[in-house]
């Protein structure tokens, strides 16, 4: 697709941000409080016996303390209480684990590449001349930022299609948790099936609320991380944001409504349902532009070029073809 790969990542940093940078020797509580009172989900960790970057803190380090080290209400979680980050690092890693990074001058779809193929949610842009972080780029500011300015460009065909046609998303073996489950039940969830969130659903399977890798951290900022086996009701509803219920897409939808849904309402995924609320899937932000620009450039042979957002069945086959698909 021309656009993503005549745009560098300097083009989609905001001209204002908040960048938090720790230092590895700094208390793992100290950290993660850190985040909450910057209201950012992750940040650098700068070595300084190293100089030089080696890795993120992110909320899903916090997760895996928790799930890891937790035992009872009556107990204090030493290792989050006492250890360094650095400790954590080596205690969970085991192996070096080097800093996946980008620079300004890469072009967004090698952002996005890296962001997917690599399994990550946050991309540091590192200055190759200062060795400076200087923003932290993820899916959703990558889908805002085409968004904004991928207006200008005619809309491929396909973005009419239904969500049932496209099938983008998640839509087997969702995983969902139940609304009398308990925090430590949800954890679990993460750690072991690795996702993002969790639809909160009822006896009768209605999704009623949505838990996120995000909603954890208000475990910090409440400080009752030590109090995991509070129901998923109760931990929605001591929630210190206010949340509008959940947001939802449906089948019939067309994938131009659900992409809009998402950049305007800034979230990084929609639930998938049908007519009685019951939970169909997962649509994502990875979802999203792993179907719209990663799978569509790896099917075609040659150079990746403009029409690198189509599925298969819009190729162009014919020279005449091309000039169907400008942008």
């Amino acid at each position: 697709m021309r656009f993503m790969l005549s745009h560098c990542c300097y083009d989609a940093i905001p001209t204002s941000s908040k960048l938090v940078i720790f230092d590895t020797t700094l208390q793992v509580k100290k950290a993660f409080f850190a985040l909450v009172a910057n209201g950012v989900r992750a940040a650098p960790l700068w070595d300084s016996k190293l100089q030089s970057f080696v890795g993120m803190l992110t909320i899903t380090d916090f997760i895996n303390i928790l799930h890891r080290y937790y035992k009872s209400p009556m107990v204090q979680i030493y290792e989050l209480e006492e250890h360094k980050i650095e400790t954590w690092r080596e205690i969970f890693l085991k192996c070096s684990n080097s800093l996946i990074s980008i620079t300004p001058e890469a072009s967004l779809f090698e952002a996005i590449y890296s962001l997917l193929k690599n399994k990550i949610h946050r991309l540091p842009v590192i200055d190759p001349e200062s060795g400076n972080v200087l923003h932290i780029l993820t899916h959703k500011r990558i889908l805002k930022f085409l968004h904004i300015f991928g207006a200008m460009i005619p809309k491929p065909r396909f973005l009419q299609k239904r969500i049932e046609e496209v099938a983008i998303g998640t839509f087997s073996k969702i995983a969902t948790v139940m609304e009398t489950a308990t925090v430590h039940d949800a954890l679990t969830i993460f750690v072991e099936r690795r996702v993002s969130a969790l639809p909160v659903v009822n006896e009768q399977g209605k999704v009623v609320a949505l838990y996120s890798r995000f909603d954890v951290i208000n475990l910090a900022a409440q400080k009752t991380y030590n109090n995991l086996n509070m129901t998923m009701r109760d931990a929605i509803a001591s929630r210190s944001c206010c949340m509008e219920g959940v947001l939802k897409c449906y089948p019939h939808e067309t994938l131009e409504t659900v992409i809009d849904r998402i950049a305007k309402a800034e979230v990084h995924r929609l639930v998938l349902v049908d007519q009685e609320d019951i939970v169909r899937g997962i649509v994502s932000l990875s979802d999203l532009l792993q179907a719209l620009v990663l799978t569509p450039a790896e099917r075609l042979p040659g150079p990746l070029c403009c029409w690198c957002w189509m599925p298969p069945a819009y190729y162009p086959s014919t020279p005449e073809e091309l000039t169907m698909y400008p942008g």
